[in-house]
């Protein structure tokens, strides 16, 4: 290997071929100098190199022999890997990774003249400075452009330490000798730090004088240090650079006075949803946002004035509720234009009005009535919704013209629920929407209720509201799993189990699920569940058939 006194090692095959320089061909071209057919491997090592520091350079790729292989190593892979450890022979040490590469690069010697001085004292005469002289090519060379990774030296010490490196040099006496440490749990170790000679002012070490002279502790979990502490071998390029439609607002507290500094998007997204709001916050807001309020002259004024009626006539709406009184293409005005519903209505985010669209300035935290308007919701394990392919909703096309007109009217049904006819696959209600005998008269009882509205049940006591979901639960799911209307009789025996053996609910609500594996008392059998789901399919498909 040859090398200079600084930049990249050079490995010199043993032969050297000399070619002659053929004449120039021309006055008009530059002369030829031949390429000597001498191969040369070319190492880009990453310190400075001088010519007592070679053989460490060597030890640290992993000795004359490694390094050999690795460039006579050849395969379909573009490039090999050789490693250097900045710590030879100690294991604890993550080497850095290098790729041998394939180049085209010339190897060339460059001679500096030296003045000598003739024996008069005089400098002789000599012409050129430097000397450039090709010796050979270089087809591969090693780089290192990974990033080093983090070092860990753990204590020499440790018993684990210990059997690593006996484990490396083959001891086996060391290895034989080798018994797991008792566990002390001493996982802090205490420092007494020495007081310092002189006096340093806190604030400028940004401590506590108290701490300047206090014990300090350490870790002492032994752990041992894993193969490699980061995966990332380039890094990222971050290119931080500051918003420039961001501008510095300074906003100050009532309270304290304080000034505090934020950077404000000049450019942001402003959404066109309504306003939103948490159930523990005071007071509801009268008149939508500035922003909205500047999408008012945009907006249909027939639909905006449709809505406001609408929300005069019932204050709390849900989406499916107030979508059912328009017209298809109505509807989609409402949607597509997304400022019509937040110029009439906010939002709350929790609470039994989840969900629903209330009329602005209308707080149902402090209306006892406005318990009718509360709303449940059930999720419909059975019923998994999947986008049709292009085939079916083809073939579908034709069946849709027949049946628009009466799929029409029960669309405009499909926010009620009167306990026989299913209108939706989701149970989600509002409790004025609940048409069914038993239910609208068990939401109707005045007798227990709070004086306080509740975050979870509303203005219902907690035994109240847990009887009204109990009731539309097993009544919609028996509906919409069987095909079967429950009767009062069997809800008032399912609500008597209820208070009587705790909370059977749960149980009778898995009983009733055909994909729930419930051998429980009173539960189907699954053979028995999937004829009785069988059956009521057939008939369904049958009633079908009768009225084409």
């Amino acid at each position: 290997m040859n090398s200079g006194s600084a930049g990249p090692s050079t490995v010199r095959d043993p032969e050297l071929s000399e070619d002659h320089v053929p004449p120039p061909t021309g006055p008009s071209t530059a002369p030829l100098n031949p390429l000597p057919s001498t191969h040369f491997y070319s190492v880009e090592y990453p310190g400075y190199v001088k010519a007592s520091s070679v053989p460490l350079a060597i030890e640290r790729l992993g000795g004359q022999h490694s390094v050999e292989t690795a460039f006579k190593r050849t395969g379909s892979k573009s490039g090999s890997l050789i490693e250097m450890n900045m710590s030879p022979g100690n294991p604890f040490s993550h080497p850095i990774p290098g790729d041998i590469v394939s180049t085209n690069n010339i190897l060339l010697k460059v001679t500096r003249r030296k003045r000598k001085v003739h024996a008069t004292g005089e400098p002789r005469q000599h012409i050129g400075e430097y000397t450039v002289q090709t010796m050979g090519s270089i087809p591969k060379t090693v780089r290192f452009r990974s990033m080093a990774d983090y070092q860990y030296q753990p204590d020499a010490e440790d018993p684990v330490a210990k059997l690593r490196l006996a484990m490396g040099s083959m001891d086996v006496e060391s290895i034989l000798a080798y018994r797991i440490p008792e566990e002390k749990e001493d996982y802090i170790l205490v420092e007494e730090s020495l007081a310092m000679d002189i006096d340093i002012d806190p604030e400028l070490t940004c401590l506590e004088s108290e701490s300047s002279h206090g014990p300090k502790v350490k870790s002492n979990l032994k752990l041992p240090p894993p193969p490699l502490f980061s995966r990332q071998a380039v890094p990222h390029i971050y290119n931080y650079k500051a918003n420039t439609a961001s501008v510095v607002s300074t906003t100050v507290d009532e309270e304290t006075g304080e000034e505090k500094k934020r950077l404000i998007n000049r450019m942001r997204w402003k959404g066109l949803g309504p306003t939103a709001i948490n159930f523990s916050d005071k007071g509801v807001p009268d008149k939508p946002s500035t922003h909205i309020e500047r999408y008012r002259g945009e907006a249909d004024q027939k639909l905006l004035k449709r809505l406001g009626e609408l929300f005069q006539e019932r204050p709390v709406w849900t989406r499916t509720a107030i979508f059912n009184q328009f017209d298809a293409h109505e509807v989609r005005e409402i949607i597509n234009s997304k400022y019509l519903l937040p110029l009439v209505s906010y939002v709350f985010t929790d609470g039994p009005w989840r969900d629903t669209q209330l009329r602005l300035g209308y707080d149902p935290r402090a209306d006892p009535e406005a318990r009718f308007y509360q709303r449940l919701y059930f999720r419909n394990t059975n019923h998994t919704v999947k986008r049709p392919s292009v085939i079916t909703r083809r073939q579908e096309l034709r069946t849709d013209a027949l049946q628009a007109r009466t799929d029409s009217l029960d669309d405009k049904r499909s926010h009620i629920f009167d306990g026989e006819t299913l209108t939706s696959d989701t149970a989600a209600f509002q409790l004025c929407d609940l048409q069914d005998p038993m239910l609208k008269d068990m939401v109707e009882d005045d007798e227990d209720l709070r004086e306080e509205c509740d975050e979870r049940t509303g203005w219902y006591s907690a035994r109240s509201f847990e009887r009204i979901k109990t009731v539309l639960r097993h009544k919609f799911f028996l509906l919409n799993d069987f095909g079967e209307v429950v009767t009062r009789e069997e809800c008032e025996e399912l609500l008597e189990r209820q208070e009587n053996g705790g909370n059977p609910m749960n149980k009778t609500l898995r009983s009733l699920r055909s994909n729930k594996h419930n051998m429980a008392k009173g539960a189907l059998r699954p053979e028995d569940a999937i004829a009785k789901r069988l059956k009521a399919t057939i008939d369904q498909r049958t009633r079908g058939a009768v009225d084409r």
